[in-house]
């Protein structure tokens, strides 16, 4: 499995995402899945990949070859907007399901993928997308300023109390990794190292892409300071009165 998180900001986008696969316990790997495509200037772009590694592997060499997109092959330097950029990863999902999906159904194998796409083209806002493995999409609005892949659920908390559009980049980039670290903890499918991609809004360039170990300073004691804080938080809340 995997975790991926995206933060669309007023200052830009937090993209981070793990590095494990696996195929059982005894087949465990280190694979990225962060894909980026940078004009710079021009356009910058980021894929956050989850799934099944062959599949994913497949759409992002579709999108290098290009994907029919109205009739026209296309590809991610071509697109006029992060619109029709989430169009084009969609049609290269179908794509892929079309050419391998029914293999993959014979051998009782599910086509699954999920993939946040994040980025800016020209001078408009910077702009994140979910793709489902149907090919179909939603966006983060200021409501949910954020997009999670993966296993979600053990760092959407964090990011559901604090996060705003509003939050300076830099906070982003820490609650992006408190939300990892709490999903590290609680789930062995998700390993380090972890990939960190940082984009300034109007920079049209990638400002900061950043692979995290274990030996990490600032990740080392942010997971030691952040353990700490809740146990502080926890002991100074007052006991329900109604105990008795």
């Amino acid at each position: 499995m995997t975790y991926c998180v995206g933060l669309l900001l007023e200052d830009g986008l937090v993209m981070l995402s793990d590095t494990r696969t696996n195929a059982g316990v005894d087949n465990i790997s280190v694979f990225g899945k962060t894909y980026l495509h940078e004009q710079a200037g021009e356009r910058v772009l980021a894929l956050l990949t989850a799934g099944n590694l062959a599949v994913t592997q497949a759409v992002w060499n579709r999108l290098q070859e290009g994907v029919r997109l109205d009739g026209v092959a296309t590809t991610l330097a071509q697109v006029p907007s992060m619109f029709r950029a989430a169009q084009l990863v969609g049609a290269a999902v179908r794509e892929v399901f079309e050419a391998d999906g029914p293999g993959l159904r014979a051998q009782g194998i599910g086509f699954d993928v999920a993939i946040l796409l994040g980025g800016q083209i020209g001078a408009a806002a910077p702009r994140l997308f979910l793709v489902y493995a149907a090919g179909n999409f939603i966006e983060a609005t200021a409501d949910t300023p954020f997009l999670q892949v993966g296993e979600h659920k053990y760092g959407k908390p964090i990011l559901d109390r604090v996060l705003n559009p509003t939050t300076p980049l830099a906070d982003g980039v820490t609650l992006a990794l408190i939300s990892m670290d709490s999903t590290l903890r609680s789930n062995l499918t998700v390993g380090l190292p972890i990939d960190l991609t940082v984009i300034r809004r109007d920079a049209l360039a990638v400002a900061l892409k950043r692979r995290i170990t274990e030996d990490d300073p600032y990740f080392a004691f942010l997971r030691q300071r952040w353990s700490e804080s809740l146990r502080e938080a926890y002991q100074a809340l007052p006991r329900p009165d109604w105990l008795g």
